[in-house]
């Protein structure tokens, strides 16, 4: 099994990079956040290769971490590769995390190409097997569950909905008004 790839990015493709590693051009499907790489930048991957009857791909992480939890989303009865490398592209491994142990299944749902049963049959299968305290990131409120509710009905998308959330001050007040303005905020500065 390959574990890791290091080389140079030869090309950027919509879904892929491709990597030279000791002169062969290795075609790698990444999360949207690694497409920040260019040509003739170094790139160091944690890898994933899927091996079907009619497929050999590698899914390539900036993480260890990021890459176990592909795996671990690929383990989901009915969901593919492709599948699990857009949750991984939409939702950070702490937003996942977060989901799972407060069970919020519409985080979920709002991942492109995921739908209401399946992002149903992701949080139960991962319910037990994601473990830890929801850490020192956003806590996981109902209002917060609003305005990321809001912020993704405006049109942005979940990470940036969350990253929004994480930049609103500790000290801010907890109704969802405020808390909305804050993190609109966030996207105008």
């Amino acid at each position: 099994m390959i574990a890791s790839i290091d080389g140079e990015v030869i090309a950027v493709g919509e879904d892929h990079l491709v990597v030279r590693v000791g002169g062969v051009g290795l075609r790698i499907f990444v999360p949207i956040a690694l497409k920040r790489l260019r040509p003739g930048d170094r790139a160091t991957l944690f890898t994933s290769l899927i091996v079907r009857e009619d497929l050999l791909a590698l899914y390539g992480f900036e993480t260890q971490q990021d890459c176990d939890f592909f795996n671990l989303v690929l383990s989901v009865n009915g969901v593919g590769p492709r599948t699990a490398l857009a949750v991984l592209s939409a939702l950070s491994v702490d937003a996942i995390r977060r989901a799972i142990l407060s069970e919020q299944v519409e985080i979920f749902a709002r991942v492109p190409g995921v739908g209401k049963r399946t992002a149903q049959k992701i949080l139960l299968h991962l319910q037990g097997k994601v473990s830890g305290a929801l850490g020192e990131g956003m806590p996981v409120t109902d209002v917060d569950a609003e305005v990321l509710e809001a912020l993704t009905g405006l049109g942005y998308s979940v990470v940036e909905a969350q990253a929004a959330l994480q930049a609103i001050p500790r000290e801010a007040p907890r109704d969802v008004e405020t808390r909305l303005r804050l993190a609109l905020q966030y996207f105008s500065g």
